[in-house]
Protein backbone atom coordinates (compact mmCIF):
# COMPACT_ATOMS: atom_id res chain seq x y z
CA UNK A 1 0.00 0.00 0.00
CA UNK A 2 1.42 3.38 -1.02
CA UNK A 3 1.33 5.94 1.77
CA UNK A 4 1.23 9.74 1.32
CA UNK A 5 4.32 11.72 2.40
CA UNK A 6 4.32 12.86 6.03
CA UNK A 7 6.37 15.02 8.37
CA UNK A 8 5.57 12.84 11.36
CA UNK A 9 6.39 9.17 11.92
CA UNK A 10 4.81 6.45 9.78
CA UNK A 11 5.61 2.84 10.78
CA UNK A 12 4.52 -0.32 8.93
CA UNK A 13 3.50 -3.47 10.83
CA UNK A 14 3.74 -1.69 14.19
CA UNK A 15 3.08 -3.82 17.31
CA UNK A 16 0.16 -2.40 19.30
CA UNK A 17 0.37 -4.62 22.40
CA UNK A 18 3.01 -2.35 24.04
CA UNK A 19 0.70 0.65 23.49
CA UNK A 20 -2.44 -0.75 25.16
CA UNK A 21 -3.08 -1.54 28.81
CA UNK A 22 -3.92 -5.21 28.28
CA UNK A 23 -0.48 -5.74 26.63
CA UNK A 24 -2.03 -8.13 24.13
CA UNK A 25 -3.06 -8.15 20.49
CA UNK A 26 -1.57 -7.84 17.04
CA UNK A 27 0.04 -5.11 14.96
CA UNK A 28 -1.23 -2.09 13.08
CA UNK A 29 -0.80 -2.36 9.32
CA UNK A 30 0.46 1.23 9.62
CA UNK A 31 0.94 3.42 12.69
CA UNK A 32 0.98 7.18 12.02
CA UNK A 33 2.13 9.71 14.63
CA UNK A 34 1.52 13.11 12.96
CA UNK A 35 3.78 16.10 13.53
CA UNK A 36 0.77 18.43 13.96
CA UNK A 37 -2.83 18.90 12.83
CA UNK A 38 -1.78 20.11 9.36
CA UNK A 39 0.31 16.97 8.86
CA UNK A 40 -2.66 14.82 9.87
CA UNK A 41 -5.10 16.70 7.62
CA UNK A 42 -2.88 16.53 4.53
CA UNK A 43 -2.17 12.82 5.13
CA UNK A 44 -5.85 11.91 5.41
CA UNK A 45 -6.77 14.04 2.40
CA UNK A 46 -4.22 12.17 0.28
CA UNK A 47 -4.89 8.68 1.71
CA UNK A 48 -6.98 6.28 -0.39
CA UNK A 49 -10.56 6.71 0.96
CA UNK A 50 -10.92 2.92 1.08
CA UNK A 51 -8.21 2.59 3.75
CA UNK A 52 -9.71 2.36 7.27
CA UNK A 53 -8.46 4.78 9.92
CA UNK A 54 -8.63 4.42 13.71
CA UNK A 55 -7.49 6.72 16.51
CA UNK A 56 -5.52 5.38 19.49
CA UNK A 57 -5.09 7.24 22.78
CA UNK A 58 -3.56 5.62 25.86
CA UNK A 59 -5.07 2.26 24.93
CA UNK A 60 -6.72 1.99 28.35
CA UNK A 61 -10.18 1.01 27.15
CA UNK A 62 -9.40 -1.26 24.23
CA UNK A 63 -8.91 -4.88 23.20
CA UNK A 64 -6.76 -5.10 20.06
CA UNK A 65 -7.59 -8.46 18.51
CA UNK A 66 -4.74 -10.85 17.83
CA UNK A 67 -4.90 -10.52 14.04
CA UNK A 68 -4.07 -6.82 14.29
CA UNK A 69 -5.68 -3.71 12.86
CA UNK A 70 -5.90 -3.18 9.08
CA UNK A 71 -5.33 0.26 7.58
CA UNK A 72 -3.88 3.13 9.59
CA UNK A 73 -3.86 3.62 13.35
CA UNK A 74 -3.31 7.27 14.32
CA UNK A 75 -1.66 8.10 17.62
CA UNK A 76 -1.35 11.72 18.75
CA UNK A 77 1.98 12.47 20.44
CA UNK A 78 3.50 15.33 22.43
CA UNK A 79 2.53 17.98 19.89
CA UNK A 80 -1.11 17.25 20.79
CA UNK A 81 -0.62 17.14 24.58
CA UNK A 82 -0.68 20.89 25.19
CA UNK A 83 -3.18 22.51 27.60
CA UNK A 84 -3.78 26.29 27.41
CA UNK A 85 -5.86 28.65 29.52
CA UNK A 86 -8.22 30.75 27.39
CA UNK A 87 -9.89 32.69 30.22
CA UNK A 88 -10.70 32.35 33.93
CA UNK A 89 -12.77 29.19 33.45
CA UNK A 90 -11.88 27.84 30.00
CA UNK A 91 -9.18 25.44 28.77
CA UNK A 92 -8.11 24.42 25.27
CA UNK A 93 -6.66 20.92 25.39
CA UNK A 94 -4.83 18.95 22.71
CA UNK A 95 -6.41 15.66 21.69
CA UNK A 96 -3.43 13.76 23.07
CA UNK A 97 -3.48 15.39 26.53
CA UNK A 98 -4.12 12.97 29.40
CA UNK A 99 -6.86 13.39 31.98
CA UNK A 100 -4.24 13.84 34.69
CA UNK A 101 -2.55 16.65 32.77
CA UNK A 102 -5.83 18.48 32.05
CA UNK A 103 -7.07 18.26 35.63
CA UNK A 104 -3.69 19.31 37.03
CA UNK A 105 -3.52 22.38 34.79
CA UNK A 106 -7.09 23.26 35.74
CA UNK A 107 -6.12 23.02 39.40
CA UNK A 108 -3.13 25.31 38.86
CA UNK A 109 -5.41 27.91 37.26
CA UNK A 110 -8.26 27.58 39.78
CA UNK A 111 -10.73 26.03 37.34
CA UNK A 112 -13.14 23.59 38.98
CA UNK A 113 -15.46 21.04 37.42
CA UNK A 114 -12.87 18.98 35.55
CA UNK A 115 -11.47 17.06 38.54
CA UNK A 116 -13.22 13.87 37.38
CA UNK A 117 -10.84 13.65 34.41
CA UNK A 118 -8.12 12.80 36.95
CA UNK A 119 -9.76 9.40 37.35
CA UNK A 120 -10.08 8.44 33.66
CA UNK A 121 -6.97 6.80 32.19
CA UNK A 122 -7.26 8.24 28.71
CA UNK A 123 -6.75 11.25 26.47
CA UNK A 124 -8.94 14.18 25.47
CA UNK A 125 -9.70 12.62 22.08
CA UNK A 126 -11.09 9.51 23.74
CA UNK A 127 -13.06 11.53 26.32
CA UNK A 128 -14.75 13.50 23.54
CA UNK A 129 -15.55 10.45 21.40
CA UNK A 130 -16.83 8.23 24.24
CA UNK A 131 -18.32 10.94 26.49
CA UNK A 132 -15.90 9.76 29.16
CA UNK A 133 -17.10 10.23 32.70
CA UNK A 134 -16.71 9.25 36.35
CA UNK A 135 -17.86 10.29 39.81
CA UNK A 136 -21.07 11.88 38.56
CA UNK A 137 -19.58 14.02 35.77
CA UNK A 138 -19.23 13.46 32.01
CA UNK A 139 -17.35 15.11 29.18
CA UNK A 140 -20.61 16.55 27.83
CA UNK A 141 -20.89 18.59 31.07
CA UNK A 142 -17.71 20.55 30.30
CA UNK A 143 -17.22 20.45 26.51
CA UNK A 144 -17.76 23.71 24.62
CA UNK A 145 -16.45 22.57 21.24
CA UNK A 146 -13.83 20.37 19.63
CA UNK A 147 -11.71 20.55 16.52
CA UNK A 148 -11.60 17.40 14.44
CA UNK A 149 -9.94 16.20 11.29
CA UNK A 150 -12.46 14.17 9.31
CA UNK A 151 -11.50 11.01 7.40
CA UNK A 152 -11.54 13.16 4.23
CA UNK A 153 -8.85 15.44 5.70
CA UNK A 154 -11.32 18.30 6.23
CA UNK A 155 -10.85 20.22 9.48
CA UNK A 156 -14.05 21.10 11.27
CA UNK A 157 -15.13 22.60 14.60
CA UNK A 158 -18.05 20.82 16.28
CA UNK A 159 -20.03 22.23 19.21
CA UNK A 160 -21.33 20.19 22.12
CA UNK A 161 -24.79 20.00 20.55
CA UNK A 162 -23.33 18.58 17.31
CA UNK A 163 -22.05 15.45 19.06
CA UNK A 164 -25.36 13.84 20.04
CA UNK A 165 -24.07 12.86 23.46
CA UNK A 166 -25.60 9.99 25.41
CA UNK A 167 -24.13 7.67 28.03
CA UNK A 168 -20.60 6.72 26.88
CA UNK A 169 -21.44 7.61 23.29
CA UNK A 170 -21.19 10.43 20.76
CA UNK A 171 -22.15 10.76 17.11
CA UNK A 172 -18.61 11.82 16.13
CA UNK A 173 -18.15 10.68 12.51
CA UNK A 174 -16.34 7.38 11.88
CA UNK A 175 -12.63 7.96 11.25
CA UNK A 176 -12.68 11.51 12.64
CA UNK A 177 -9.72 12.38 14.88
CA UNK A 178 -10.17 14.91 17.71
CA UNK A 179 -7.13 17.22 17.63
CA UNK A 180 -8.29 19.62 20.36
CA UNK A 181 -11.20 20.34 22.71
CA UNK A 182 -12.33 23.38 24.67
CA UNK A 183 -13.57 22.67 28.20
CA UNK A 184 -15.33 25.14 30.49
CA UNK A 185 -15.43 24.81 34.28
CA UNK A 186 -16.05 27.33 37.07
CA UNK A 187 -13.91 29.28 39.55
CA UNK A 188 -12.73 27.15 42.47
CA UNK A 189 -9.80 27.45 44.90
CA UNK A 190 -6.83 25.34 43.87
CA UNK A 191 -6.56 23.67 47.28
CA UNK A 192 -10.20 22.58 47.09
CA UNK A 193 -9.60 21.17 43.60
CA UNK A 194 -6.55 19.26 44.86
CA UNK A 195 -8.55 17.85 47.77
CA UNK A 196 -11.22 16.57 45.36
CA UNK A 197 -8.56 15.05 43.08
CA UNK A 198 -6.96 13.34 46.11
CA UNK A 199 -10.34 11.94 47.14
CA UNK A 200 -10.96 10.58 43.64
CA UNK A 201 -7.46 9.06 43.44
CA UNK A 202 -7.88 7.36 46.82
CA UNK A 203 -11.30 5.98 45.86
CA UNK A 204 -9.90 4.51 42.64
CA UNK A 205 -6.88 3.00 44.40
CA UNK A 206 -9.14 1.33 46.96
CA UNK A 207 -11.69 -0.09 44.54
CA UNK A 208 -9.92 -0.75 41.22
CA UNK A 209 -7.01 -3.00 40.14
CA UNK A 210 -4.89 -0.09 38.91
CA UNK A 211 -1.53 -1.87 38.92
CA UNK A 212 -2.67 -4.71 36.68
CA UNK A 213 -2.81 -5.28 32.93
CA UNK A 214 -6.43 -4.33 32.44
CA UNK A 215 -8.78 -2.34 30.22
CA UNK A 216 -10.79 -0.34 32.72
CA UNK A 217 -14.56 -0.74 32.97
CA UNK A 218 -15.54 -3.64 30.74
CA UNK A 219 -19.32 -3.24 30.50
CA UNK A 220 -21.65 -0.25 30.51
CA UNK A 221 -23.98 0.12 33.48
CA UNK A 222 -27.43 -0.99 32.27
CA UNK A 223 -30.36 1.25 33.13
CA UNK A 224 -31.10 0.84 36.82
CA UNK A 225 -28.15 -1.49 37.49
CA UNK A 226 -24.43 -1.49 38.27
CA UNK A 227 -22.53 -3.76 35.88
CA UNK A 228 -20.13 -4.98 38.58
CA UNK A 229 -23.00 -6.05 40.84
CA UNK A 230 -24.63 -8.07 38.05
CA UNK A 231 -21.30 -9.75 37.27
CA UNK A 232 -20.77 -10.55 40.95
CA UNK A 233 -24.29 -11.90 41.40
CA UNK A 234 -23.75 -14.21 38.43
CA UNK A 235 -20.79 -15.81 40.22
CA UNK A 236 -18.14 -14.38 37.91
CA UNK A 237 -15.78 -12.80 40.48
CA UNK A 238 -12.36 -14.38 39.80
CA UNK A 239 -13.62 -16.33 36.76
CA UNK A 240 -10.76 -17.32 34.43
CA UNK A 241 -10.12 -18.33 30.86
CA UNK A 242 -6.43 -19.10 30.45
CA UNK A 243 -4.52 -16.10 31.81
CA UNK A 244 -7.56 -13.85 31.48
CA UNK A 245 -9.45 -13.26 34.73
CA UNK A 246 -12.38 -11.27 36.09
CA UNK A 247 -10.82 -9.08 38.77
CA UNK A 248 -11.56 -10.16 42.33
CA UNK A 249 -11.15 -6.54 43.44
CA UNK A 250 -13.65 -5.04 40.97
CA UNK A 251 -15.88 -7.38 38.95
CA UNK A 252 -16.26 -4.97 36.02
CA UNK A 253 -12.53 -5.19 35.25
CA UNK A 254 -10.89 -7.96 33.23
CA UNK A 255 -7.21 -8.74 33.80
CA UNK A 256 -4.34 -10.20 31.81
CA UNK A 257 -2.51 -12.21 34.47
CA UNK A 258 0.47 -12.80 32.21
CA UNK A 259 0.20 -14.38 28.78
CA UNK A 260 -3.49 -13.98 27.95
CA UNK A 261 -4.28 -13.44 24.29
CA UNK A 262 -6.84 -10.88 23.25
CA UNK A 263 -9.02 -13.82 22.19
CA UNK A 264 -8.86 -15.15 25.78
CA UNK A 265 -9.85 -11.74 27.20
CA UNK A 266 -12.71 -11.18 24.77
CA UNK A 267 -14.02 -14.74 25.19
CA UNK A 268 -13.97 -14.31 28.97
CA UNK A 269 -16.04 -11.15 28.54
CA UNK A 270 -18.55 -13.11 26.46
CA UNK A 271 -18.65 -15.84 29.14
CA UNK A 272 -19.52 -13.15 31.68
CA UNK A 273 -22.23 -11.66 29.44
CA UNK A 274 -23.81 -15.12 28.98
CA UNK A 275 -23.79 -15.87 32.71
CA UNK A 276 -25.27 -12.48 33.60
CA UNK A 277 -28.00 -12.91 30.97
CA UNK A 278 -28.83 -16.38 32.30
CA UNK A 279 -28.84 -15.26 35.94
CA UNK A 280 -30.59 -11.88 35.73
CA UNK A 281 -32.02 -11.57 32.24
CA UNK A 282 -29.98 -8.39 31.73
CA UNK A 283 -27.84 -8.15 28.58
CA UNK A 284 -24.55 -6.38 29.32
CA UNK A 285 -23.17 -4.10 26.63
CA UNK A 286 -19.42 -3.82 26.10
CA UNK A 287 -17.88 -0.51 27.12
CA UNK A 288 -14.36 -1.57 26.12
CA UNK A 289 -13.67 -1.10 22.41
CA UNK A 290 -12.79 -4.32 20.59
CA UNK A 291 -10.91 -3.55 17.38
CA UNK A 292 -9.09 -5.34 14.60
CA UNK A 293 -9.41 -8.88 13.27
CA UNK A 294 -9.33 -12.19 15.11
CA UNK A 295 -6.08 -14.14 15.06
CA UNK A 296 -5.69 -17.27 13.03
Amino acid sequence: MNMPPVRGKLTPDAPLAPLVWFKSGGAAEWLFEPADADDLASFLAALDPAVPVMGLGLGSNMIVRDGGVPGVVIRLGKAFAVVEQLDDVTLRCGGGASGILVSSRARDWGIGGVEFLRSIPGTVGGFVRMNGGAYGRETCDILVECEVVLRSGERRTLGNADLGYTYRHSSLPEGAIVVSATFRGFPKPSDAIQAEMDRIAAAREESQPLRSKTGGSTFKNPEGHKAWALVDAAGCRGLRRGDAQVSEKHCNFLLNLGEATSADIEALGEDVRARVKAQSGVELEWEIQRVGVAGK
